[in-house]
């Protein structure tokens, strides 16, 4: 008989032990082992080399976050029962399992829907396939359960999530700023009339869990080269699904050509649900790392272009401003590429092109961190905090073109 309670040796938390069996089954299911071969961070291991951890070892750690949570919550004499706390073990186990290929640069090309849209479908079929076992996971996650505590756990400004995901990913990168006292958190967690709160001891910790989570957004999230690449990767898949309308064909992995053939929105999941799932669910980052190698070798001067620019780390250049990009400074920018590489005015959109990025630390509108006083009372941290707490959304407009013109 398989010993279904594993022990995972991980190197932020060190050993982690599975809470129950069907956490161990859920793991090893294809769905859940796909995450192995999907990087947590997209290209951000072109700026960080060590940023190589996958979307499997960040589910973990999350779950492995929750367990301490709920046991926190326990200790505090807040009930839970064991099938909620499975609950919430599931939901959090799961609730990235519908990351496409390199997270979150590919999430709106290859298909148009939201990951955690398809982290809810993909639950739904393994409900049915574990007869109905991940039921209040799944409501957990929809925050339909009527313990709204636990869904912010899973969702919200202080849950698991982004516990784990700020914590491992300063580990990886090597970003010290990203470094915040997870553990003290936890234990500071508490429940005031069904929400979740944090004891008045912890707001320093809160504090400082906010203000990493900026830095880490500017420094790695949204660094300067990452948006370049995943940019760059964006438009190389875009180019693809020109040419292939035009029918150039791509000895390409057949799943991937599902997705490049057409327009996959959320209403092509209701009508082929079981076609697109099939094929959604056995790709990741290698089919497109191999997609690249066979785009470098191709005729298109534009796509191979991309390809091997991405390949060799040959990144565009990328200009950060406060403002939009004059049009006129854009022009002279293309018409400079236009010349330098003999590509007309619909190619050189793919080599020259702007944007923008926003990051808002921390948000006043909805769900408010709120803090349990030593009176009783429960205050946002926005009313309490000694310190000035980053609310504004700050955003940054950017012009992408290759250097070498």
């Amino acid at each position: 008989m398989i010993n279904k309670k594993k022990i995972f040796n991980d190197p932020v938390y060190g050993f982690i032990t599975l809470p129950h069996e069907l956490i161990f089954e859920l793991i090893e299911h294809p769905y859940f082992q796909r995450l192995r071969r999907i990087k947590q961070l997209g290209m951000t291991d072109l700026v960080y080399p060590g940023a190589l951890h996958t979307r499997f070892h960040h589910a973990l750690g999350a779950m492995h976050l929750m367990t301490q949570a709920i046991e926190t919550l326990k200790n505090k004499n807040v009930e839970i029962s064991e099938e909620e706390a499975l609950g919430a073990y599931i939901a959090i186990l799961l609730h990235d399992i519908g990351h496409g290929p390199f997270s979150h640069a590919l999430e709106h090309t290859l298909l148009d829907v939201h990951h955690e849209e398809i982290s809810l479908i993909l639950m739904e079929e393994l409900n049915k396939e574990f007869e109905g076992q991940l039921s209040t996971g799944i409501l957990i996650f929809c925050d339909k359960y009527p313990k709204p505590f636990l869904h912010q756990l899973v969702s919200g400004q202080l849950d698991m999530d982004r516990m784990d995901y700020l914590n491992r990913d300063s580990y990886f990168t090597g970003v010290s700023e990203g470094v915040i006292g997870y553990d003290r958190i936890i234990k500071m967690l508490n429940v005031h009339e069904g929400q979740l709160v944090v004891e008045e001891k912890g707001i320093y910790s809160i504090e400082k869990f906010l203000i990493a989570r900026r830095l880490m957004y500017w420094q790695v999230y949204l660094h300067k080269t990452v948006v370049s690449a995943e940019q760059m990767l964006i438009k190389c898949l875009k180019r693809v699904k020109i040419l292939t309308k035009s029918e150039n064909k791509f000895a390409l992995n057949k799943n991937l050509l599902v997705f490049l053939h057409q327009n996959s929105e959320k209403r092509d999941f209701e009508k082929n649900k079981r076609i697109i799932i099939d094929h959604f669910t056995k790709l990741d980052d290698v089919d497109i790392v191999n997609a690249l190698k066979i785009f470098s070798e191709g005729e298109d001067t534009v796509l191979s272009m991309l390809a091997n620019s991405l390949l060799d780390r040959k990144l565009f250049k990328i200009e950060f401003h406060s403002e939009p990009i004059p049009e006129m400074h854009l022009s002279a920018i293309k018409l400079k590429a236009m010349q330098a590489f003999r590509v007309s005015e619909e190619e050189v959109e793919y080599l020259v092109f702007t944007g923008k990025e926003s990051n808002s630390a921390y948000t006043k509108t909805k769900d408010e961190i709120n803090i349990l006083c030593k009176d009783g009372s429960v205050r946002p941290i926005s009313k309490l905090s000694d310190h000035y707490i980053q609310t504004k959304n700050i955003t940054k407009y950017y012009c992408c073109f290759p250097k070498n013109m």
